[in-house]
């Protein structure tokens, strides 16, 4: 083993960090800065950075892990940007009264496939007219009943019930994925002996 692969196996193993906390601060601006891009120069900007970073990693490491590596990278900085989309993205809570529930049954066909689903929409009166309807798997209250919606105000994304969407899980799973990302990457080369 050269001098060159310590440093360059070492460069890998901060680049999940690195990738992750550039991602995190692209996504935070896009979902909840006041002078956002558009959502296609978001998605753009976002997809430079995961295949970006991902391909970066891949060269540094180098070997049949660095694929493996590769993913796991991928995949965490994709979980990363779907926590901070459900940590910003919703961050008005409205107190609703829902007028009416409607009930839509929907049912898949062939063998193996899901059964019968019913979707349940609220038609909803909030004040200032937004959301005006919120859509769930389950009643969340009969008509005339109250509901505390989350929304975003700039429309982005469907409202959901006000701690519906918790940025836990994605966060959870990005942490370990990344961390896993990161321990290929230092555990140096395999070797045949």
């Amino acid at each position: 083993m050269s001098e060159a692969e310590p440093r360059v196996s070492g460069l890998a193993a901060l680049v999940p960090v690195a990738a992750a906390a550039a991602l995190y601060g692209w996504a935070h601006w896009c979902y909840a800065g006041a002078s956002a891009p558009s959502g296609t120069v978001a998605l753009a900007g976002g997809a430079v950075l995961i295949v970006g970073a991902s391909v970066l990693y891949f060269v540094c490491v180098g070997g049949s892990r660095s694929l493996f590596g590769a993913l796991f990278l991928a995949l965490g900085l994709l979980l990363t940007v779907a926590a901070t989309d459900q940590a910003a993205s919703r961050a008005e809570v409205a107190p609703c009264v829902v007028r009416e529930v409607q009930e839509q049954k929907t049912s898949s066909a062939g063998e193996g496939l899901p059964g019968e689903r019913i979707v349940y929409r609220h038609v909803l009166d909030c004040p200032g007219g937004y959301p005006d309807e919120l859509t769930d798997g389950r009643r969340l209250a009969a008509a005339g009943g109250e509901i505390r919606v989350a929304y975003d105000p700039r429309h982005r994304v469907s409202p959901a019930p006000e701690g519906g969407s918790s940025p836990w899980a994605a966060g959870l799973g990005a942490m370990a994925l990344l961390a896993l990302s990161a321990l290929v990457a230092a555990a140096g080369p395999f070797r045949d002996e």
